[in-house]
């Protein structure tokens, strides 16, 4: 849950705290008190677009800062991807995120005191907070959001279902755009192939081989220098080892060495410092007698033939040719003929390449509408049952003869999207599939049951999102909801219906309303109040926790304006009453 929200700086707000809690956190306020900019603050934190305007004049710049302290999978994959970014929460598990917003437009994030880019902050947003407002109820009239909610009602099924048709269609429409492709560019592309063919053919030519360079330039210059190589390991040699053709010559380098190792043992007796010295010549020894034989096959491998040394340099030059035209070594040639290779696939023009993609794009076709058809009767399977699940919440938000019903429709056509037969009949199909899902709403009965667009006022519109909601509080999602007077346009009972709706809801999230709404207000575990001084022309805003009688009084302040009448007072302690009697029925 989001336990801790300070504000500084933004809009009205010079320096406000917001101590949160589980269940229904309510707040309220005068018009004008800054309400909004709590909500603000929390698009801000998660990574919002950073307004400069928004910035209290004066204060130089707005920051936000919140305290998360998550549990189960949630805490999981924040932590997780706080911990990719650097950050680490608190011992106590709590993770800190700022954002700061300067008056010039720089924004800043920060995530456990770790600067982050603000995607980050963005990405922690979607596992932790979900914000409903008036703009969501607009949202709510879009085919697409529809189409999302029923989506989203069908289940992890249908959820995998959809991926698996995006899928599809995404290689699909590759594949038809690398068909059109080749087809279009067929002379450039023809162009192309005949270098890169040239290009195969110079280098399969020469076959170059991995490391060749490299191993021809020593090589050479080994051949280059034989001669002294030769007179150098001889005499190295003849060091070491004697000269075999000359028994009366000086005596090889191991025999003296033998000779000082036994000197050295015949005097160990006396003195335990020489048999460590006759044990390090042991060694010495053995090293001489392998340095000696790995000289002599030196030697025997040298070649000083000149028809060897030109055959290097001929080589070398068909190699350089290469390395002029490719890359910088013969590695990098041997990459580029590789990489030629896959372009020309590509590239491939012929008549059996183009069939053979067509079939390819064809099947690829065939797979997606059927994968369309199936996502098409996962929705009306799902559509029923979503319609009553509205309904059913409707009803508790005092629209008893409201019906709402899901009606899943295929696509229109002349939309510019591109066609495949679905279930027998030609249909435009995108990255969702083949169909446009319309929400109904049938306000009374008799009446007909009509797009929320056309049908809906905007009370209606309110609980059709409360109800979405609460309907989808079963299936997870964020721990923390946000409603930001989605009670506009409503009142009466169906405002006490809506608090008792948000009460249901905070059994399993956190809810965080802002309502002006007293009937809404009573049903909080806690009632914030933004309140606001005005100072000339200077207007500040704070924010305090009421309880008891002060919690009455602002109510009394949110039904009639007058938070000291001893009515207004009475009238707003039986509210409270009366939704504490609500919530143990909810409870």
């Amino acid at each position: 849950m989001l336990e801790e929200l300070r504000i500084t700086g933004l809009g009205v707000i010079d320096d406000a705290t917001l101590p949160l809690a589980r269940g229904l956190t309510v707040i309220t306020g005068e018009t004008g008190a800054g309400k909004t900019m709590v909500v603000a603050g929390l698009g801000l934190l998660f990574g919002g677009r950073a307004d400069a305007g928004r910035v209290r004049p004066g204060a130089g710049r707005a920051v936000v800062e919140g305290r998360l302290n998550l549990t189960g999978q949630t805490a999981r994959v924040v932590h997780a991807r706080a911990a990719e970014a650097g950050a680490e929460p608190d011992e106590d598990g709590a993770l800190l995120l700022t954002r700061s917003v300067t008056a010039e437009g720089r924004s800043r994030a920060y995530v456990g005191g770790r600067s982050v880019p603000v995607s980050v902050l963005a990405e922690i947003g979607e596992h932790v907070l979900s914000v409903h407002g008036q703009s969501d109820q607009m949202r709510l009239l879009l085919p697409a959001e529809q189409r999302a909610a029923l989506d989203r009602y069908a289940g992890p099924e249908h959820e995998k279902l959809l991926a698996r048709y995006r899928e599809a269609f995404t290689r699909w429409r590759q594949l038809d755009q690398e068909l059109e492709d080749r087809r279009r560019n067929l002379r450039e592309r023809n162009q192309q192939a005949d270098l890169l063919r040239l290009g195969l053919a110079e280098i399969a030519a020469v076959d170059p081989q991995p490391g060749e360079d490299e191993a021809l330039r020593e090589e050479a210059r080994r051949l280059e220098h034989a001669e002294g190589l030769r007179a150098a390991v001889s005499a190295a040699h003849q060091a070491l080892a004697g000269d075999p053709d000359d028994p009366g010559g000086a005596t090889d380098a191991g025999t003296l060495l033998g000779e000082a190792r036994r000197l050295l043992e015949s005097q160990a007796g006396v003195d335990a410092t020489l048999r460590e010295l006759a044990e390090r010549l042991t060694d010495v020894v053995a090293q001489v007698v392998d340095i000696s034989t790995e000289l002599s096959d030196y030697l025997e491998s040298l070649d000083v033939d000149p028809g060897r040394l030109a055959a290097v340099h001929e080589r070398r030059a068909a190699l350089r040719a290469l390395t002029r035209k490719y890359a910088e070594d013969i590695d990098g040639v041997i990459r580029w003929a590789e990489q030629a290779r896959e372009q020309l696939a590509q590239l491939d023009t012929s008549d059996e390449a183009l069939a053979a993609l067509e079939t390819e794009r064809d099947q690829a076709a065939a797979a997606t509408a059927e994968l369309a058809e199936r996502l098409t009767a996962s929705r009306r399977a799902a559509a029923d049952a979503f319609g009553a699940a509205v309904t059913a919440e409707l009803t508790g938000l005092a629209m008893p003869h409201a019906r709402v019903s899901a009606v899943v429709l295929p696509r229109p056509a002349g939309r510019g999207l591109p066609v495949l037969t679905v279930g027998g009949t030609p249909v435009p199909v995108g990255p969702e599939g083949a169909d446009e899902v319309e929400i109904r709403l049938m306000a009374n009965p008799g009446a007909p049951a009509l797009p929320l667009q056309r049908g809906a006022s905007g009370g209606e519109l309110s609980r059709v999102m409360l109800a979405l909601e609460v309907v989808f509080a079963g299936s997870g999602g964020p721990p923390t909801l946000v409603f930001d007077e989605v009670d506009a346009g409503v009142g009466g009972r169906a405002a006490v219906e809506i608090g008792r709706r948000l009460a249901r809801l905070a059994r399993e999230h956190q809810v965080i309303v802002v309502t002006h709404l007293p009937q809404v207000a009573a049903f909080a575990d806690r009632h914030l109040v933004v309140t606001k001084d005005s100072s000339g022309a200077v207007t500040t805003s704070g924010v305090r926790v009421v309880e008891a009688a002060e919690r009455a009084r602002e109510l009394a302040r949110m039904l009639a304006g007058m938070p000291d009448s001893d009515v207004g007072v009475a009238h707003a302690e039986e509210l409270l009453e009366a939704a504490a009697k609500e919530k143990s029925r909810v409870d």
